[in-house]
């Protein structure tokens, strides 16, 4: 039977009973079976279109018939692994070089993100000799054991946090302890870190590396005030540390105005690590890390070799090299800037209509909108979200929350989202947000304490 074929409840019932509760579906009530893809839209069983404001996996958009055609040529010629010389991982190492600064010359290639940000953490001991880590509140790295562990969204829910773990506040200017009104939120936070640091060395505790998202996600699509990670990386280096930015969510042209978010810090400021994932294969499994050439040489003094079976092999490569020339001859890292611009003027101004959204940010297709409950305290405005999101997807429009009260709005859509795309999403949005207030007042009316329709 061809799965188009089988019936949205057989197939789920088949997903409850074969596969773990634990591995869960957006829209859990209600989910979306979603049989293709095409651009920035999704397709169900029943051929209903979904515009998708939140798949920064398909990056340059599903089922890009480059990329595709890059991996079924490549296919049908040879797919080995790469301890056979083969131009491909030379050719793409050589193609990612140049989107990065000098320094970041060596490329160990992998198959999911989190493998990158375990590599990046093997490495920053091995080059530092040291072993803790300092990361930032909220933040998530990946599943692995390792990163579990340097991940607060997920170590809070588990074993708790390790002695070797150090989390400094998370650097929001909108709900965190420095704000918009601070003189400099940027050194303010980055004191944080480096009170932090020496907390821990007051203990006897060596710092081997900083991680962070360039633009923190999972934790509410947060920007940075801008000299943050400068100021970091020089308490860091100084404490014997690397820094490691995490591009998995936020690279390859999404901010707009740079190909990489952390260069939205300036010229001056160089990771000693950047790992990449998700969008780098545009859903193909492929990795990358990237790091300088003294911190790989402080590798291969182990004598132990890197291998990893699947990554870099002939295929992998061939997609990402394909998403490198899509991105070039579509223009699309100055589109995120285009159309990122546009979406969030457009958002502002509900913003000034609706009370209920506390904050736009954003650069480039990476933006949250913070709903809250109230302007002065900033309450997440938790049940809300939820509840919009939910009416969002009843009118064909995917789109989730992030944040520790997860009311923040993220877009992060395949980077071909499109003006008529953005101000579609925005009339949704103002359409249902005026029926929640005017359901809202006619149950002050009636001193009703919920509207029946809101959760």
């Amino acid at each position: 039977m061809a799965a188009d074929a089988r019936a949205k409840a057989v197939t789920l019932d088949l997903r409850r009973r074969l596969l773990s509760s634990s591995c869960r579906l957006f829209f859990p009530e209600d989910p979306v079976k979603i049989i293709r893809g095409q651009g920035q839209y999704l397709y169900d069983e029943q051929g209903r279109e979904y515009l998708d404001c939140i798949n920064n996996v398909a990056h340059v958009g599903h089922c890009h018939p480059t990329v595709v055609q890059a991996a079924h040529e490549q296919n049908l010629v040879l797919n080995t692994n790469s301890r056979y010389l083969h131009d491909n991982i030379v050719d793409y190492a050589q193609r990612l070089s140049e989107t990065l600064p000098d320094k970041l010359s060596v490329f160990y290639f992998l198959n999911s993100g989190s493998e990158a940000n375990d590599l990046a953490l093997r490495l920053a001991r091995q080059y530092t000799g040291h072993q803790d880590v300092v990361v930032l509140d909220h933040a998530y790295h990946g599943h692995l054991s390792s990163l579990i562990d340097i991940s607060p969204y997920k170590f809070r829910n588990l074993d708790g946090q390790k002695e070797w773990v150090h989390v400094a506040p998370l650097p929001d200017t909108y709900r965190g302890p420095y704000r918009e009104d601070h003189p400099n939120p940027a050194e303010a936070y980055a004191s944080e870190v480096k009170h932090v640091i020496s907390s821990a060395q007051e203990k006897g505790r060596k710092i081997a590396a900083f991680f962070a998202e360039s633009l923190p996600s999972v934790s509410g699509q947060i920007i940075p005030p801008a000299g943050y990670f400068s100021q970091v990386a020089e308490h860091i280096r100084r404490a014997g540390g690397l820094f490691v930015a995490d591009e998995i969510q936020v690279g390859f042209g999404r901010v707009g105005k740079h190909f990489w978010a952390f260069q939205l810090e300036g010229e001056d400021f160089v990771p000693d690590i950047v790992t990449m994932g998700k969008s780098i294969g545009n859903g193909h499994p492929v990795a990358c890390m990237a790091t300088t050439q003294a911190v790989s040489r402080a590798f291969e003094a182990t004598g132990v070799e890197y291998f990893n079976t699947f990554g870099g092999n002939p295929v992998s490569c061939a997609v990402g090299l394909a998403v490198l020339d899509v991105l070039k001859t579509e223009q699309l890292q100055a589109h995120a800037t285009t159309v990122g611009s546009f979406l969030m003027e457009h958002l502002r101004l509900q913003k000034a209509k609706h009370p209920i959204i506390g904050d736009v940010r954003g650069t480039g297709l990476f933006i949250g909108v913070d709903l809250i409950k109230d302007e002065t305290l900033r309450t997440p405005a938790t049940e809300e979200a939820e509840y919009l999101v939910s009416r969002l997807k009843e009118n064909y429009i995917l789109l989730s929350t992030d944040g520790p009260g997860k009311n923040i709005l993220k877009f992060k859509p395949p980077m071909c989202f499109s003006l008529d795309n953005a101000q579609h999403v925005v009339a949704k949005l103002d359409d249902i947000l005026t029926d929640m207030e005017e359901k809202v007042r006619s149950c002050e009316t009636l001193r009703i304490k919920h509207p029946p329709a809101l959760p």
